[in-house]
Order: structure tokens, then C-alpha cells, then sequence
């Protein structure tokens, strides 16, 4: 079945994406395959991926080092948008399919392949994203997904795999499924498909348990300008290593867990486990950071925003008319968030103890109950008779 001729297929080193290559070979016609694995700082050794790839018949085997744009152009522009999905979950893997596309597409038109494959499945989120993304950035390149449509169990696929060369895994390490990111880890599959069952703690690795917390509280300060975070306890730090740092000291305190029931796109309901410390805080101080910084109407009108934005994420649709257009939006709104949290981690908690910003809109002598009021508490008659007018209007109709 010629599909394509030469195509670029995302790698990962596991055994769908590897065996994804003699199969595209043998069974679908291709003619050269050249891999690419996007380096997100997940921590894998990407050099052994690298040549077990050409092992398994790829002519050429990429590496993308895209950390620094990981972070200055998704986990910002997420930040800046409080972007949670169904108010939970800060989008660390869904954010970083978007720029895997993307490196899958430059990596195409480079090599001058006609198509880009991938290793999902068809029950999953990331075919839709990889598949939206890709015919988003350039609608000529054909998409093909073998394990989409290959129809083998992992046993099969282990065999198919053996057949050319492909070593088994010895066993398999763990019962779950995980991605890891710089941003934070995502965890399924084994007992945790039973929602009832409490998460063991052998399935974290960025955050600690409760009981192995400091037994002392510790203080952070996340310094923002325009809606991005820029220093923390006053050092400015490289974004990479602002949220690398993030992750340390805060993932420390057991902060940044997440156990929830997810709406997946396909339309089924997935239990998640999530790790993701860093975004967790830095989302939570910038949200306040706005309730210094923005006037009522904006806030409020925001958070709308911010639920559609999230599900952009989660939908696949980074590179979409309306996503560009909330952009816009977004980053007005961003002019004058500026300033610095304090918070207070302490067991599982980050709790937001103090803000400060010189663009600030709270007024003390407004706020305050003491001496130095300057409210004018004669003109709050005259504004609830006006405010209060239609409601006093339909009760007396409704009478």
C-alpha cells in the first residue's frame, strides 16, 4: 500500500514508534523513514533512542532540542491565560504536541518527505492534535498513523517487531503509561483505570509525600512582568531554569499533584494522575497577580476566555484562527501585570500570603475602615436607588 515515499515519524524509542518503521516499510511501501525525537527535557537519554532508531531501519534519526521555545512560546502563552483544563490540569503534555508538530513539519519540508507519521493510537488525544497541528502548518503533507490502523495487541506488535531486528523489552518496567516533560508528568493505566482506588505513591517522581515534606514552612516570591515570570526570590532566571527551579522547591513540599476524571476529546472519560509543580504555582500567583492588576470588568470577563483557551489547548487546535484571536486579547491585557507573590509552602499547601506591584489599582485610602477613609459614603444612596431601579420596577410589576 504506497502511501508515501519518505516520511518523517515522530519517535519516542518505545515499541509502537519503533515498530512503526519496518512496518511503514514492509507493509505500507515506504521508502525511507527518518526519525525525529523532540527533546522537551524529560530527562531520557536521547543519544540510545537516537541509534536504536537507525537499528530499526530509519535512515536518518533527528534530534530537536526544543526546550527554550517548550517554555517562552507554550507554557508562557498558558500562563498568561490561567489556562486550566476543566480548572485542573495545566495542559503540560498537551501543550508540547503542538510544538512536536511543528518540529515534525520543518523536519519534513527539510528532508523534502511527503508525509509525517506518528505512533497513536485511535483512542487517545494526541492523534487528534498531532493530526490538526500538522495539516494546519502545511495541509499538503500526507499524515499517515500505522498504529491507528495496524489492529495488533502489544504482544503482536513485540513480534511483529522481533521479526526485523526490534529486541523486546525485557519486561515491562512499570504497569503504567507515562509522559514526561519539563513542564510535568502525566500517569495512566494499571489499577489507576479504577478511579476508586487511591494513586500508591510509587507513581510520583517530581513531588513528594505529605510525611516526607519539610516540617518547616518555606516563603517564595514569583516576580512577573507582563504576565510572565521573570525572577523568583528576586534572582531573574532563564526560562528553562525558572522552571526547572519551580519544580524543585516546590514539588519538595508535596505541591503540584492532581487526581482527576478527565473529559478526553475522543468523548470517553479518563482517570488522571498528573505532576506539575511548577505550572500549578506559577498559574495560581498570576491569577492573583491579575486581581491586583486588572480592573473588575477585565478580570471577570477573562476567566471566560481562560476556559475557552484551555480547551484550545486540549483540542488540538494551538494553530487556529480563534487562538491567535484570544492571543491578541490575552496579551493586551498582560500590559500592566506586573509585580511579585509571596507564598507560603508548607504540606501540600502553596498558599498566597502577600502581592505587591507599582501598577497596583487596590487603593488603601479607599479600603480602609480607619480614619484615613476616603470614600465618600453619601454618594452610595443615590448609586443603589439608580442600581437598584429595574429590581425594584419588575418586583412591583411582579406584585
Amino acid at each position: 500500500m504506497g502511501r508515501a515515499k519518505k516520511v518523517v515519524l515522530a519517535y519516542s524509542g518505545g515499541v509502537d514508534t519503533s515498530v512503526c518503521i519496518p512496518y511503514l516499510k514492509n507493509e505500507w511501501g515506504v521508502e525511507e523513514v527518518i526519525t525525529l525525537a523532540a527533546d522537551l527535557g524529560q530527562g531520557d537519554e536521547l543519544e540510545p533512542i537516537r541509534e536504536k532508531a537507525l537499528k530499526s531501519g530509519a535512515s536518518e534519526s533527528l534530534i530537536a532540542d526544543v526546550k527554550e521555545s517548550f517554555v517562552k512560546d507554550y507554557a508562557f502563552g498558558a500562563i498568561k491565560a490561567n489556562a486550566l483544563y476543566e480548572n485542573s490540569y495545566p495542559l503540560a503534555t498537551a501543550l508540547a504536541r503542538p510544538l512536536i508538530a511543528q518540529a515534525l513539519v520543518e523536519a519534513a519540508e527539510k528532508h523534502g518527505a511527503d508525509a509525517i507519521a506518528h505512533g497513536c493510537t485511535g483512542k487517545g488525544n494526541d492523534q487528534v492534535r498531532f493530526d490538526v497541528a500538522i495539516a494546519a502548518l502545511n495541509p499538503s503533507l500526507k499524515i499517515l498513523a500505522p498504529a491507528r490502523e495496524w489492529g495488533m495487541s502489544r504482544e503482536e506488535t513485540i513480534a511483529y517487531g522481533e521479526k526485523f531486528g526490534i529486541p523486546s523489552p525485557v519486561k515491562k518496567s512499570s504497569p503504567y503509561s507515562i509522559d514526561k516533560n519539563l513542564l510535568g508528568r502525566s500517569i495512566e493505566a494499571g489499577i489507576l483505570e479504577d478511579p476508586a482506588v487511591e494513586p500508591p505513591e510509587e507513581v510520583y517522581d517530581m513531588t513528594k509525600a505529605i510525611a516526607d515534606t519539610p516540617d518547616e514552612a518555606e516563603y517564595l516570591e514569583i516576580t512577573f512582568r507582563r504576565g510572565i515570570p521573570h525572577s523568583v526570590n528576586g534572582e531573574v532566571k532563564h526560562p528553562i531554569q525558572l522552571i526547572e527551579t519551580l519544580n524543585q522547591v516546590v514539588g519538595k513540599h508535596g505541591i503540584g499533584r492532581i487526581d482527576m476524571i478527565e473529559n478526553r476529546l475522543v468523548g470517553i472519560k479518563s482517570r488522571e494522575i498528573y505532576e506539575s509543580p511548577a505550572m500549578v504555582v506559577l498559574i495560581q500567583a498570576h491569577r492573583d497577580l491579575e486581581s491586583l492588576t486588572l480592573t473588575k470588568d477585565v478580570t471577570q470577563y477573562k476567566r471566560g476566555i481562560e476556559e475557552t483557551y484551555s480547551q484550545i489547548i486540549y483540542n488540538g487546535l494551538w494553530y487556529s484562527p480563534l487562538k491567535a484571536a484570544l492571543d491578541a486579547f490575552i496579551d493586551k491585557t498582560q500590559e500592566n501585570v506586573n509585580g511579585t507573590i509571596k507564598l507560603k509552602l508548607f504540606k501540600g499547601n502553596a498558599i498566597i500570603v502577600g502581592r505587591k506591584s507599582d501598577v497596583s489599582l487596590y487603593s488603601p485610602d479607599l479600603a480602609t475602615y480607619g480614619s484615613e477613609d476616603k470614600f465618600d459614603h453619601k454618594a452610595a444612596e443615590g448609586f443603589i436607588y439608580v442600581w437598584g431601579l429595574p429590581t425594584r420596577i419588575w418586583s412591583q410589576q411582579d406584585r
